[in-house]
């Protein structure tokens, strides 16, 4: 694992429960054998559209991909924060060894939680998946040199495996009760800030500058979402400018409860279309041929000549 120091960071015995939990981690993190990409992803496309700072969703091919997609109902089960060239831009040692470790991929990574802990990877490792860009509306650049500090100083944090066990059963839990029986949560995990899930890393991050990610708005009486306009003159240039202003109240969630569909459903961050054919023309499409389902009739014939 490549650590801020840049150096390898072995991992630490913990007794029974460590082993327990490196057993479960293992198999949860086992492929499942079989992917359906839907479309193929253009690498240089995706390294030319993609910024610092930008999140990537993917829909990943293991065991727990499969149950995290299946308890948010969404396509997506991983979230991965674009760092670039920052390990280069770094201390001599971090910069040696991301140059060792990635080669020419060192000018394009991303940070990542996983079940080994917090690391480096290059952008290309998810390029066979299915993904999602989305990027931060209007994210300040003093902010954004803040996310990109902190990520790279997260390198070698450990998971949070009990994280994901508790917003698991939390997710199975309201998905069987009324609303009104939803019991609020604060926060979820072991409680340390150096151990993290995918998800709640990207909010640690977010969250330190004051960007949302998802947060619940209450707003006051009268007005039933952002959308309803604000009341200004017409006439005054102030009036135009009070429409920036949110008339809700923002409460932020804790970043160990959130799923890596909030950020496709949030609407601070933009999704980003990095495939498409620059001189697209649906028109000059070359469709193959559709297969025409069998009518009643045809069945009754074909059972008759089976039949004969």
């Amino acid at each position: 694992m490549v650590t801020n120091r840049g150096a390898q960071e072995p991992r630490r015995s913990r007794g029974i429960r460590g082993w327990l939990t490196d057993r479960l981690a293992r198999f949860m993190s086992e492929p499942l054998g079989h992917y359906d990409l839907r479309a193929p992803n253009d690498l240089e496309r995706l390294k030319a559209t993609i910024r610092k700072g930008d999140v990537l969703l993917v829909e990943g091919d293991q065991r727990v991909s499969a149950v995290i997609k299946y308890l948010t109902r969404s396509s997506w089960s991983h979230a991965v924060l674009y760092i670039g060239d920052e390990l280069l831009r770094r201390g001599d040692d971090l910069k040696r060894c991301a140059r060792e470790t990635f080669g020419d991929d060192a000018g394009h990574l991303i940070v990542e939680a996983l079940f080994d802990g917090v690391v480096a990877s290059p952008l290309s490792k998810y390029i066979d998946f299915n993904v999602r860009l989305c990027r931060p509306h209007r994210l300040r650049s003093d902010h954004l040199k803040i996310i990109l500090d902190d990520a790279v100083a997260a390198i070698g944090w450990r998971y949070d495996l009990r994280n994901i066990l508790d917003l698991a059963v939390h997710l199975i839990y309201v998905s069987l009760l009324p609303g009104r029986h939803r019991e609020k949560v604060l926060r979820f995990g072991s409680g340390a800030s150096s151990q993290v899930i995918c998800t709640s890393l990207l909010g640690q991050l977010f969250r330190k500058v004051g960007f949302p990610v998802l947060p619940t708005v209450t707003y006051p009486a009268g007005v039933k979402s952002a959308a309803a306009p604000a009341r200004r003159r017409h006439w005054s240039w102030m009036g135009r400018r009070r429409r920036a202003f949110q008339d809700g109240l923002y409460r932020r969630r804790h970043p160990t409860l959130l799923t890596p569909r909030d950020f496709d459903l949030s609407p601070y961050f933009e999704v980003v279309k990095f495939n498409q054919e620059r001189k697209f023309d649906y028109s000059r499409i070359e469709w193959a041929p559709e297969i025409e389902p069998e009518t009643a009739d045809d069945e009754l014939e074909t059972k008759v000549a089976i039949e004969s």
